[in-house]
């Protein structure tokens, strides 16, 4: 439960204090994601239902779609913009 709290809190502090990378807000969401998923894993063996590990498994094939499409809108920024940082200075 502790690691999942930990993942939660680090993917949500990288999320607000990191406004400079795409791919870093991405891989804090993914962290984020992981937590939230690791701690309903948790409560649902804490419980004895299945029900949560369906909705573990739908959250992972969430996250994969978003890093996939994620990741395709970067390839299409980069493109455009030749870089893939927020701040243009």
């Amino acid at each position: 439960m502790l690691l999942s709290n930990i993942l939660i809190i680090i993917g949500l502090l990288g999320f607000v204090y990191n406004r400079k990378s795409i791919i870093i807000l991405l891989i804090n969401m993914e962290i984020m994601l992981l937590g939230i998923t690791l701690n309903i894993l948790i409560w649902s063996n804490y419980f004895n239902d299945s029900i949560g590990l369906i909705w573990s498994i739908a959250i992972l094939i969430l996250a994969g779609a978003e890093s996939a499409i994620g990741l395709s809108l970067l390839v299409n920024y980069y493109r455009i913009r030749g870089n893939i940082n927020i701040d243009n200075q």
